[in-house]
């Protein structure tokens, strides 16, 4: 078998499904949690993960998978049922993700805030990877910080994943 980033985007996209299962168990004002900025609150953190990866989607691929160059961007999470909708988009802009492993690593021509530059498109996607791991962080941290229950960040760690995967026979796949 080969080595191949796309191992660790099914990693990202499973982890990503496991820390919004656990939001979904939580109450309606844990979704306001936050560490050391009241800007930065779980509900914000866990639609800027999704909005982030549909934006890089589409900069890897130009394949549009929730929204376009210029589109506004997908609805924020106010309720504990928006994370429904928010796993559904998740699951589309992390399987486009993981099809993108197996383009070739050309430079991409990118533009952000800070002007146009070029990167390799594995550059892109190891970002898309530590982008939402680092997320993903922030939330369990802001949890804690207010006293709910955060998702264990060790049941969500890549020998959880291979254990995952081998009972739900995705091994080597």
């Amino acid at each position: 078998m080969t080595i191949t980033v796309a191992r660790l985007l099914r990693h990202m996209a499973w982890a990503n499904q496991e820390t919004i299962k656990h939001l979904q168990t939580l109450p309606v004002e844990s979704l306001k949690a936050y560490a050391t900025n009241p800007d930065w609150f779980v509900a914000e953190i866990a639609h800027h993960i999704v909005d982030s990866a549909d934006h890089l989607a589409l900069s890897i691929t130009g394949e549009i998978a929730l929204t376009g160059k210029g589109e506004p961007p997908i609805a924020d999470i106010e309720t504990l049922s928006d994370l429904s909708r928010l796993a559904d988009q998740a699951a589309t802009v992390d399987r486009i993700l993981v099809a993108a492993a197996d383009l070739d690593d050309v430079w991409l021509d990118l533009e952000n805030h800070r002007g146009k530059f070029q990167r390799l498109r594995s550059t892109v996607l190891s970002q898309a990877i530590h982008h939402a791991t680092e997320h993903r962080a922030q939330i369990a941290s802001a949890l804690e910080a207010k006293g709910f229950t955060p998702i264990n960040l060790d049941d969500i760690s890549l020998w959880d994943y291979e254990k995952y995967e081998t009972e739900n026979g995705l091994r080597n796949k």
